[in-house]
């Protein structure tokens, strides 16, 4: 049982990036289609795992970007996702555990291996991305541990991680915990594709379970079935109490009480690889808001967040975001 206050616990997918250099010619033999992520079965997981080269092997997924994230800025996280009890399960513990971020679910006995994207980076710094999901999409209800949930200030979930029943049941039973200990609760859309496989339960989620919503303005554009974000970001409105919504070099918009607050994007020397700006952006803005900062605050803490991740590769910090934002925070 966790005693100690929590600013966020995060719930999803719980993926252990394999990323290896990869050439042209390998990807044609394959069949993989460069820049591209593919769902692909274990036996093919199994099949593209050995003929990779040396690789390095990184506990992702997005949820599990954010808590790291938060961790790095100073703030008390947890996590909860499912993996197996083999070598990357093992990875995946040690990798968030170390970047400061509790882990406590329990690892599978049994069933499908840890999931895994296989990553080929080819000369051109393109990433072509192979996924399996493996036992993260077995986790459900009996996996959330309500003292985790009612520790936190803000429980997080990811919408990636919608796509199971089992999934969809365990987020219910978490905003219900949460709310019941008079906590909030916060979603990411994650995707437009998934939104779109699932728009009438995620606009039951966000009607009644979800009081934090983050959004890019193709997922929020998809939820509300429109091509115009204004009309999208004025259907939001009354569902939650706030709306965060990115928009790449736009900046984001903040939507909370009647108000509508305009957030610059964070300058960035080179825009290297996006892979985890939306996560990172959601980084910021909880620990802002889980330390009682003003919501233009948080938006800024969350576009600095942003604008560190995508000068690299990879989607965890690659330096203290606490020292990044510490400007921002003495001028509040």
């Amino acid at each position: 049982m966790i005693q100690a206050g929590i600013d966020v616990v995060g719930i999803g997918n719980a993926i252990v990036d394999v990323i290896a250099h990869g050439e042209d010619d390998f990807l044609a033999r394959e069949g993989l289609v460069k820049g591209t992520m593919t769902l692909i079965d274990a036996d093919r997981a199994d099949a593209l795992y050995r003929m990779m080269g040396p690789a390095i092997e990184a506990s992702g997924g997005s949820a599990g970007n954010t808590m790291a994230g938060i961790a790095s800025l100073g703030g008390a996280g947890a996590y909860i996702g499912k993996v197996r009890d083999d070598f990357l399960g093992q990875v995946y513990r040690h990798d968030i555990t170390a970047a400061g971020v509790r882990f406590d679910t329990p690892s599978a006995a049994a069933g499908p291996g840890t999931a895994r994207c296989l990553i080929l980076v080819t000369p051109d710094g393109q990433r072509t991305m192979n996924t399996y999901l493996g036992a993260c999409v077995e986790l459900g209800p009996a996996d959330i541990d309500p003292d985790v949930i009612a520790a936190a200030q803000i429980t997080y979930l990811e919408g990636y991680l919608f796509d199971p029943p089992l999934a969809q049941e365990a987020f219910r039973k978490a905003a219900a915990t949460a709310h019941s200990a008079g906590r909030q609760v916060a979603l990411s859309l994650s995707d437009p594709f998934c939104v779109g496989r699932h728009r009438a339960a995620f606009r039951d989620l966000v009607d009644g379970h979800v009081d934090i919503l983050f959004a890019n303005e193709a997922e929020i554009c998809s939820l509300y079935e429109t091509d115009d974000f204004a009309a999208a970001a004025a259907a939001v409105r009354g569902h939650v109490a706030i709306a965060a919504l990115t928009r790449s070099a736009s900046g984001s918009v903040i939507l909370a009480e009647g108000a509508e607050h305009c957030i610059a994007a964070s300058p960035v020397a080179r825009v290297v690889d996006t892979t985890g700006a939306g996560d990172l952006y959601a980084s910021g803005f909880l620990y802002g808001l889980t330390h009682a900062l003003p919501l233009p605050i948080c938006g800024e803490f969350g576009s600095l967040c942003a604008a560190e991740i995508i000068g690299h590769f990879g989607a965890r910090p690659e330096v203290k975001l606490s020292e990044l934002v510490a400007k921002t925070a003495r001028a509040c």
